[in-house]
């Protein structure tokens, strides 16, 4: 059983020694049993490694041979008991002719062979000396062990270990050609590359080996494994490095620190699962046409039980949104010019004058009246056509007003001031409302007063209303329907609150030190909408995350939920394990809870939201990237 998906990948560089056949194969045996204890569902191992690669005209040896199928049947009766699948490298004498395969074992059989279809032939490597390259294989099937066993041979099998799992192999130098095995093997349901290989590692080598796994993975919509020949081999002309990465739809997953003397094995979780969403809604890889062209694969079972994964190897940080901190300021950069640029198109478009945008010292109004500033230098405007509104009502604080009026001096927009309280009051009035009853009616009403009122002075000076609600907020509903969730333009609308605290403090890094200081109080300031009167000393009482759960857990959810389809107790599972000492199991349900609830109630909010440019790979805009009915009945998520 795997754990929702996931299944533990590893890539082994053994010790060898040339031509020692016997010896070889007790190292692959003691490996597979280190992999079997650390959880590995799929093994693979270097190109030749059964014999060695360099082995040169020893290949041509009867003694060789023999003694390699000898090691294969022990590494298979040796190895029976592992709840693993493993490839294992050999030459295999056919039909008069050598090839260069490599067998799958599992559970005590062989269940395939895989030969290498590119066959080098140069000053580095002379491969065509000694092997023949799949093409030449005239057959489909191989009698192995006495004629007992009829194992299937070729490039078209693909190896099924479960449901989710399936995994084909091309082998060294096969990765590099125009067209390699593992397009079609992917093209035709591989989930999983493996490629044994024994190149010689040559200055500049590794890199260009770890580039083209990792581009691979990505082009394949796979996990691709690489196992390289380690420093046991001949070293007569070169060193071979015994470089292994796995690498999970263009990122690089694991790899080893090359040059080993002892044995290297390195491991990835991946979620197949994951990838198969992928494939299925983000992506063009079924649209290849040159699938017809393809004969049919052979599918060879080869299914295993193996343990749950614990998710040590995988890839799962907590605030998926946020990029790592290396590449935060490019990727901070990038998105505020993606909002930036797209914002100024609109402007443009509409022939607005000015821009109108309601400011409230909160996370969202920052960033969006960052955005209008960018905006605007991209159009050669001066920051006098930003109109920007303070409207205090009865759940302002001090702190949250002063931060939006230094901003926007600051800045150098254009300020006004309209306090909300009377008019809310006199509509309070037309409705016979007791407004010492704080119901939604008593918030909502503030809410479209605001709106209202910056609609209304968008009419008044040829403008246009810069909407600041984010895509945590979409998410969720949270925000009045005709309220703060309209306007006419929502910069933030793909972009997630945990996102929106990391852009304004990229912001900081480049403002000058006093907006630095009021962005970096804005960060530390609770969310909060402000819309019930604050507590008895001033400060914020109504705290969003306090009534909803953490934004950082909702984020997390909506992440694996909208980009790869996690069903409820999987998003349950990975939260518990990436918020592990942070947030409690009670509270992670609780939100999950939540989160559903709000998600599948509150589409009737994001049918009719207003346009807003996407940012990353996740939006909630009801005319592309998210189409669900109203009326929707989500009972099967939310009470599963």
């Amino acid at each position: 059983m795997s754990s929702f998906g996931y299944y533990r990948l590893a890539a082994a560089v053994p010790r060898v020694r040339v031509a020692d056949v016997d010896f070889n194969a007790t190292e692959l045996i003691a490996a597979a049993g280190e992999a079997a204890r650390q959880g590995a569902s799929v093994l693979v191992f270097p190109e030749l490694c059964l014999t060695s690669a360099s082995c040169a005209d020893l290949f041509f040896r009867p003694t060789l041979l023999k003694a390699a199928e000898a090691g294969l049947m022990r590494y298979i009766r040796e190895t029976a008991e592992l709840p693993l699948v493993s490839v294992v490298g050999l030459p295999l004498l056919l039909n008069g002719q050598l090839f260069n395969v490599a067998a799958v074992a599992q559970n005590g059989f062989l269940r395939g062979f895989v030969p290498k279809s590119v066959i080098p032939n140069s000053r580095e490597s002379s491969e065509r000396r000694w092997f023949a390259p799949a093409g030449m294989l005239t057959r489909t099937e191989v009698n192995m062990f006495g004629d007992f066993f009829s194992i299937p041979i070729g490039t078209d099998l693909i190896f099924s270990v479960s449901p989710e799992l399936s995994f084909g192999v091309e082998i060294g130098d096969d990765a590099a050609a125009l067209l390699p095995p593992s397009t079609r093997l992917a093209m035709q349901g591989a989930s999983v590359i493996l490629n044994p290989s024994a190149a010689l590692s040559l200055v500049g080598r590794a890199d260009y080996t770890r580039t083209q796994v990792i581009a691979r993975s990505g082009s394949c919509v796979a996990a691709y494994v690489h196992a390289g020949a380690g420093v046991g081999e001949s070293t007569q002309d070169g060193v071979c490095g015994g470089a292994a990465y796995i690498a999970e739809n263009g990122r690089l997953a694991a790899q080893n620190e090359p040059f080993a003397r002892e044995l290297s094995v390195v491991y990835a979780d991946v979620d197949m699962e994951k990838l198969a969403a992928v494939r299925l809604s983000e992506s063009t890889f079924h649209e290849n046409l040159l699938l017809g062209e393809w004969p049919a694969p052979r599918c060879v079972y080869c299914r295993i039980e193996a343990e749950p994964c614990d998710l040590r190897y995988a890839y799962l940080p907590a605030r998926p949104f946020v990029p790592e901190p290396a590449q935060a300021a490019v990727r901070c950069e990038e998105i505020l010019n993606i909002q930036a640029a797209a914002l100024a198109k609109r402007i443009e478009c509409a022939y607005a004058k000015t821009l109108v945008i309601g400011v409230s010292g909160g996370l969202d109004s920052t960033l969006a009246l960052l955005v209008c500033d960018r905006a605007c230098k991209l159009l050669g405007r001066s920051n006098d056509c930003i109109l920007a509104i303070t409207m205090p009502g009865f759940g302002t604080t001090g702190r949250t007003y002063n931060n939006a009026v230094k901003m926007i001096q600051q800045l150098g927009c254009s300020f006004k001031e309209v306090n909300i309280k009377e008019a809310c009051l006199l509509h309070f009035k037309d409705l016979d409302f007791d407004p010492s009853l704080r119901t939604n009616t008593y918030e909502n009403v503030q809410a479209r007063e605001r709106t209202k009122l910056l609609m209304n002075l968008a009419n008044k000076t040829g403008g246009m209303v810069v909407g600041t609600g984010d895509l945590s907020e979409i998410a969720l509903g949270w925000a009045t329907y005709n309220g703060d969730h309209m306007s006419m333009y929502g910069v933030n609308c793909s972009i997630p609150k945990s996102l929106i605290r990391c852009l304004i403090e990229y912001a900081a890094t480049q403002a000058e030190p006093e907006l630095a200081a009021v962005l970096r109080d804005v960060n530390a300031t609770p969310v909060s909408p402000e819309l019930l009167p604050p507590a008895d000393d001033g400060k914020i009482d109504q705290k969003t995350e306090e009534i909803l759960g953490p934004y950082d857990l909702h984020d997390f959810f909506l992440y694996h939920f909208i980009k790869y389809g996690a069903e409820p107790a999987k998003l349950r599972a990975l939260a518990l394990h990436a918020f592990a000492g942070e947030y409690e199991e009670e509270l992670v349900e609780k939100t999950l809870r939540t989160f559903l609830r709000r998600f599948f109630s509150q589409q009737f909010k994001r049918t009719c939201v207003p346009d807003g440019p996407k940012v990353g790979t996740i939006g909630l805009s009801p005319r592309g990237d998210w189409r669900m009915p109203t009326d929707v009945c989500g009972t099967l998520w939310t009470e599963g």
